[in-house]
């Protein structure tokens, strides 16, 4: 296991630059997700982790020690691709003997011929035996070890990747949108099988994924990354509940947040299309917007209505696009399967309670809010 240690990092290509400078702190044994959308420096954040890429600026420790300029192989971090990158010429037991062919013997020893003639060659090849197939017992992969990667399936060749990397004995595994390339059922197959991966080895696990689903399901805590930013850090759940900027609030979450126009006036009350919410809040007046998660949402009763133009039925759960006059994009509730849907087309009220609303300032900063009885209880109690 391995502490990583982020300070500062720095990194442009072409006179745009690409992170701007990150301060991040790994703990052992940790599982940490990188998320955010194409483009926002995640992977090359990962590379820079790796040594893969050099930062402009900035320090990468691992386990207190400075690494800048350190070679990859030298950090004993392992790394998994998108593309698995196997060698499609070897077989899968050699793909997973390669990391320790490399490292214990020598140049001359992995000659084909020449290096029979070494007396140590054999002994070392049996220790590279014995490791390879107790990696393959572990992720249940040796039936498939004389295989050749062609012969797989995506799932086959993403296991012998991780195989690959678990046979070095890394300090941190290093993860770059690994599930990209697999199908909806095996990625999440995978997910679990990645998951207890972990609790198994209790490494370091640092992941990369546009994939909110994987980030959610499978770490410890997420960092959301957006434009060369880590905007917030912390456990999924809490990421998700409570999103400190709206950017936040509309990448994590599946269908997004429904996000209306809001104010807040003079004496601190907050309004959404019109229609005051019970919420008072210290930010100044002006403009802000109003976020909702789609299950808070609820249908038939409430001051807002709209007109049914979709609906999602996914058998145990459906999602109904409501069209409000007042926006351009539906709101959408989430209701569960044993609800009756309502008709496209229909008219229909909505509503949503007070503690459901998640409050942004006009540059999307998250604006703290109270329920407007307990505003007037304080001032009761305070002037009697």
């Amino acid at each position: 296991m391995a502490k990583i240690e982020l300070s500062g990092i720095r990194k442009t290509f072409e006179g745009n630059e690409i992170l701007k400078g990150i301060d991040l702190a790994i703990d052992d044994g940790e599982f940490i997700a990188l998320i955010g959308p194409s483009g926002c420096g995640k992977s090359t954040l990962l590379r820079i982790i790796a040594g893969l890429e050099t930062q402009d600026s900035g320090n990468v420790r691992i386990d207190g020690a400075t690494v800048d300029g350190v070679r990859p192989s030298a950090r004993n971090l392992a790394m998994v691709f998108q593309s698995y990158a196997l060698y499609p010429h070897l077989s899968v037991f050699d793909n997973i003997a390669v990391p320790l062919r490399m490292r214990r013997l020598s140049a001359l020893q992995r000659f084909p011929l020449l290096g029979q003639l070494f007396p140590d060659r054999h002994r070392i090849e049996r220790s590279i035996r014995d490791d390879v197939e107790r990696v393959a017992a572990q992720l249940e992969i040796t039936p498939l070890l004389k295989r050749k990667p062609g012969q797989l399936s995506g799932g086959q060749r993403q296991r012998v990747a991780v195989g690959r990397s678990i046979v070095r004995d890394p300090v941190g595994f290093l993860f770059d949108e690994p599930l990209s390339n697999l199908d909806a059922k095996l990625r999440v197959h995978m997910r679990a099988e990645i998951a207890q991966l972990h609790r198994q080895m209790q490494s370091t696990f640092i992941y990369v994924t546009h994939d909110q689903a994987e980030a959610m399901t499978m770490s410890n805590r997420i960092a959301v990354m957006i434009a060369g930013h880590i905007v917030q850090i912390g456990a999924p759940a809490d990421v998700y509940e409570n999103p400190r900027d709206l950017r936040v609030a509309e990448f994590v979450g599946s269908p997004k947040i429904n996000v209306l126009p809001g104010s807040v006036g003079s004496d601190g009350a907050l309004d959404a299309l019109g229609q005051r919410l019970g919420l008072t809040t210290s930010a100044s007046a002006g403009r802000c917007s109003i976020g909702v998660r789609p299950e808070r949402i609820r249908l038939g009763d409430g001051s807002f209505a709209g007109t049914v133009v979709h609906l999602e039925n996914l058998g145990a759960e459906a999602f109904v696009h409501i069209k409000h006059d007042a926006i351009d994009l539906p709101v959408v509730a989430r209701i569960d399967h044993d609800r009756p849907l309502p008709v496209i087309g229909s008219k229909i009220a909505f509503s949503f309670a007070p503690d459901a609303v998640r409050a942004f300032d006009a540059q999307g900063r998250r604006i703290d809010t109270r329920q407007q009885a307990q505003r007037e209880k304080t001032l009761e109690a305070a002037f009697g």
